[in-house]
């Protein structure tokens, strides 16, 4: 090896302040898209200056963290609250952010090891972590709860009831959640990417897996992208604006990627009930909105709208392309069936992360010992489930047909 060549990976390699930089950039631009999408919300409105712990619960709750509700209303009554649920808007902003940030510094490397990758997310984990657990330890607050006017108030002044929900996070959860996430995010960036350039034995390893991971990734790209286009021309021509950004900052893959797994003819349960509501056009919510448990699928969308079947042709579509572009970027000598056994393998993947992810489930009610629930605006269900073992089979089948179909048209184009 050269002397130039020693002197520019010495000069190229990253140390502590750009790890710093990478943790801190990634959480400070996940945060930003938080308060915007909660701004767009009305969370501003909150009590008690609640809007900076609200976006922390928020950033932490989009790396996987553990957000545990918990409600008082005096000795005669009793409160029950649950949440779950992931924001993937502040989830997809921080990912792209933060392989952005651990791949620049390595683009200039003559070869990078296993080693070397291992101890530059090392130095990236450590900032990242002290800045989780304070976000983690940040993220609590309580709220009073209104019982409003009419006998619901009367019966409240009369068995001194003061309802007040809150909310703190799991912290040792929570920052082993985040870790997790770190570690997923890089190793996707390192086998999406084509950069830094591996050493043989870890090249290997990308070039077998790269083609399938980037035609998922870019797969799951182009579905939000199609989602915030079409959020905003709603937003343009039917309104209301704020509503409309709030979920494009909050929960735009929650909804895209659902009608992606839908499209398949996969089923997802779930059950909308109170003052809570879902991101999603008002046909999912009108099935949603019943007595007992619906299902979601092409099936029962379709009495409602017909035009859910387009649905069908554009994963149709869509997976086509990803499959052509998997094939396209393989090995030219790789048989057909390959990459349709490859497509499956990588579309299963992808709907078992959008089943996991995906996943609502928010309640809170109010009861007296006396008389039992209370209704009105004070008790709420909501929440969504899939059927992941139909949705994975689904997903093989659909990944068999459309990784034959992009492995034929990749041997018509090189020919």
């Amino acid at each position: 090896m050269s002397r130039r060549t020693r002197s520019e990976q010495a000069v190229a390699r990253p140390g502590w302040p750009q790890a710093l930089v990478t943790a801190l950039g990634t959480l400070v631009a996940m945060a930003v898209v938080a308060a915007l999408g909660l701004w767009a919300a009305g969370a501003t409105d909150l009590p008690d200056n609640a809007f900076p712990r609200v976006v922390a619960a928020t950033v932490v709750t989009a790396v996987g963290g553990s957000l545990e509700l918990s409600g008082d209303a005096g000795e005669l009554a009793e409160t029950r609250a649950g949440l779950t649920v992931v924001p993937l808007s502040v989830t997809l902003v921080g990912a792209l952010s933060l392989a952005a940030g651990f791949l620049r510094p390595l683009r200039r490397r003559a070869v990078v090891g296993g080693g070397e990758l291992a101890g530059w997310a090392g130095r990236i984990a450590v900032p990242w972590l002290l800045a989780l657990t304070a976000l983690a330890l940040a993220a609590r607050q309580t709220f009073a709860v209104s019982l409003g006017e009419g006998v619901l108030a009367d019966l409240g002044d009369v068995f001194d009831v003061a309802p007040r929900v809150g909310f703190t996070t799991d912290v040792p959860l929570s920052v082993i959640s985040g870790l997790v996430w770190l570690g997923a995010v890089l190793v996707v960036a390192v086998l999406v990417s084509g950069e830094p350039p591996l050493r043989a034995r870890l090249l290997r390893l990308r070039e077998s897996v790269r083609p399938a991971a980037y035609a998922m990734v870019v797969l799951l790209l182009v579905y939000v992208a199609l989602g915030v286009v079409i959020a905003l021309v709603v937003a343009v021509t039917r309104g209301p604006a704020a509503e409309t950004l709030a979920v494009i900052l909050l929960g735009m893959p929650n909804l895209v990627w659902l009608t992606l797994t839908i499209g398949l003819g996969a089923t997802w349960h779930g059950r909308v009930q109170g003052p809570f509501g879902l991101p999603m056009p008002h046909v999912l919510d009108e099935v949603l909105r019943t007595g007992d448990v619906s299902a979601l699928n092409l099936g029962t969308l379709s009495r409602y709208d017909g035009r859910v079947w387009w649905l069908v042709a554009v994963d149709a579509v869509l997976l086509s392309a990803a499959a052509y572009v998997m094939a396209a970027r393989s090995p030219a000598g790789t048989r057909v069936w390959r990459h349709a056994v490859r497509m499956a393998a990588a579309l299963a993947l992808t709907v078992l992360m959008v089943c996991l992810t995906g996943r609502v489930s928010a309640h809170y009610g109010l009861s007296l010992l006396v008389f039992g629930d209370l209704g009105g605006g004070l008790s709420g269900e909501l929440f969504l489930d899939p059927e992941i073992w139909p949705a994975l089979g689904l997903a093989v089948l659909w990944g068999l047909a459309t990784g034959l179909l992009g492995g034929l048209m990749a041997r018509w184009t090189r020919r």
